[in-house]
C-alpha cells in the first residue's frame, strides 16, 4: 500500500519552500520530484497508483515482517477473494534485488512440544520471482538462532513457484523439540509479482512423515570415497 502524505499536497509545499529559496519550479516538476522520492519513475507512474492504492485487510492473527518495506509490498486479504491472502510488489516502484515481502505468523511451541509438524498451504503466483510458504521453530531466549527451518528454496520438486502458476500445494514439516519456544511460519515473496495462498493447515503428524528442514540429517556417512 502507499503509507505517505498526499503527494499534490507535498509537491505544493516543495515548491513554496524551492520559492522561498529562489528556486522556480512548476507544480509539475515538484509532482516529478515528490514521485522519485517515493520511489516511482516518475508522475505518470505514480498517478495510477493513487487510485488503487486501498490498503489490503490485514487478517486477524497475522502481521508483515519486519523487513517486508510497506513502500515495495502490500499485504493482506485478496480484494472480492474471501478465505485467500495477497502478498504483492507495489507497481511503479523500483523494488531492490533480493527484496522480499513475509506475510507470518508466530505462536507458543507449548502444545507441539516433542512432536512433528507440518504446515500446509495452497499458492498460486503471478509474475513472481518466487513465492513460496516457510516455518521456523526457536529455542528459548531466541538470539536470532534456531532449531529447524525450511522455506522450501532449496528443493528440486515442490519447491517456490516462480512466474505464472495455478493453485498448487506446498507442505513444510519440522520436528519441534521439548525446548522449543515458538513456531513461526507464514508466506513469502522474493520480488517481483504477486503471491496469493489459501487453505492453511498446521498441524502434529506422526514420525513416519518424513521431516522437509531443520534437523534432516542423513541416518549414516555416505560416500566417503567421493565415487
Amino acid at each position: 500500500m502507499l503509507d505517505f502524505p498526499a503527494p499534490k499536497t507535498m509537491a505544493k509545499a516543495l515548491r513554496s519552500a524551492l520559492a522561498e529559496r529562489d528556486i522556480a519550479l512548476s507544480h509539475a516538476q515538484c509532482l516529478d520530484v515528490v514521485a522519485r522520492q517515493l520511489g516511482f519513475a516518475d508522475w505518470n507512474v505514480l498517478a495510477p497508483r493513487l487510485d488503487d492504492a486501498k490498503p489490503l485487510v490485514m487478517p486477524e492473527g497475522w502481521f508483515p515482517a519486519g523487513h517486508s518495506s510497506p513502500e515495495h509490498f502490500r499485504m493482506g486479504i485478496a480484494p472480492d477473494m474471501p478465505g485467500v491472502a495477497l502478498v504483492e510488489t507495489v507497481s511503479g516502484t523500483r523494488i531492490p534485488d533480493g527484496a522480499t515481502g513475509v506475510l507470518m505468523q508466530a505462536i507458543s511451541a507449548a502444545a507441539f512440544a516433542g512432536k512433528r509438524l507440518r504446515l500446509t498451504a495452497e499458492l498460486k503466483t503471478r509474475m513472481a520471482g518466487s513465492g513460496t510458504i516457510w516455518m521456523r521453530v526457536d529455542p528459548k531466549g531466541g538470539g536470532g538462532r534456531f532449531l529447524a527451518f525450511d522455506n522450501t528454496m532449496g528443493r528440486r520438486e515442490n519447491g517456490p513457484l516462480t512466474g505464472d502458476t495455478d493453485w498448487s500445494e506446498r507442505a513444510i514439516v519440522l520436528d519441534v523439540p521439548e525446548d522449543a519456544e515458538s513456531v513461526h511460519f507464514g508466506f513469502l515473496l522474493k520480488a517481483p509479482g504477486s503471491l496469493w495462498g489459501r487453505a492453511v493447515r498446521l498441524e502434529a503428524v506422526g514420525q513416519d512423515v518424513p521431516v522437509t528442514g531443520g534437523r534432516n540429517f542423513p541416518p549414516e556417512p555416505t560416500n566417503l570415497g567421493f565415487e
